[in-house]
């Protein structure tokens, strides 16, 4: 059993879990403007890889880059040594697969999510035979139930909304989990980030060209027809979160 111990308890530890082609980087990036606060990138991909590689690009990097144990992830960096008061951890939902997550009792537990219409259509263009639980849906849905079964408040962020009004929501995201809002969360830096992943080179070279969150688009790319079967599964999943979403 892995020891679940954090190494300095007075570090406030943010994990936010989100799906796939939503804006988990940028959000991450925002975090990173903060003189407060570490970010750290998908810790648990690579043990997910051990799990589940179809089609993943980058296994090889992503593999040699972090380690698969999940056990020691959870020891070494969730809960470990941090140089920050504050640490913001960026998690896909489904990289929880064979996790286990009595960790998230030590950790402030956020829920980001993107209406799957959206989110399947983008995530078919790298993943085109993706299926359900590629979205991360369902462990979002397990997160909430959990936060609700232990009596807590759980907080889900909604990427249009967040889009829309960015200031507003991340000011009810600090409010939330005891921290004061800082402005500089609203800009950064186009181009790569020391703690990207090794993944990066796949998957963000929209969010590199960025300096901020851009306004919310509507995507109009549709559902490839094979997929629409998984959106039928996604669409419950995601109101379900919706009903707790920041406004």
């Amino acid at each position: 059993m892995v020891d679940q111990t954090a190494s300095n308890d007075d570090v406030k530890r943010i994990q936010c879990w989100s799906g796939p082609r939503n804006i988990s980087t940028a959000l991450m990036y925002s975090w990173r403007q903060r003189a407060d606060t570490t970010v750290l990138d998908e810790p648990f991909y690579a043990h997910y890889l051990t799990l589940d590689d179809r089609g993943h690009p980058g296994v090889e990097d992503t593999l040699a880059s972090q380690s698969t144990d999940a056990d020691e992830v959870i020891r070494d960096v969730v809960l470990g040594a941090c140089p920050t008061p504050v640490l913001y951890i960026k998690n896909m939902a489904h990289h929880l697969k064979g996790v286990d997550r009595a960790h998230l009792a030590h950790t402030e537990n956020i829920l980001l999510c993107r209406d799957p219409r959206e989110m399947i259509a983008s995530l078919s263009v790298r993943l085109p035979n993706c299926d359900l639980y590629d979205t991360g849906l369902v462990e979002s849905v397990e997160l909430l139930d959990a936060v609700l079964d232990s009596g807590g408040r759980p907080f889900v962020i909604e990427s249009q909304a967040l889009l829309k009004d960015p200031p507003g929501v991340l000011e009810q995201v600090c409010d939330h989990i005891g921290l004061e809002f800082d402005p500089a969360v609203l800009a950064w830096e186009a181009g790569p980030k020391p703690e990207d992943g090794s993944w990066a080179t796949y998957w963000y070279d929209n969010v590199h060209k960025s300096t901020g969150f851009s306004p919310y688009e509507h995507l109009t790319r549709p559902v490839p027809d094979n997929l629409q079967p998984v959106l039928a599964e996604a669409m419950p999943l995601y109101e379900r979160l919706s009903e707790y979403a920041a406004s």
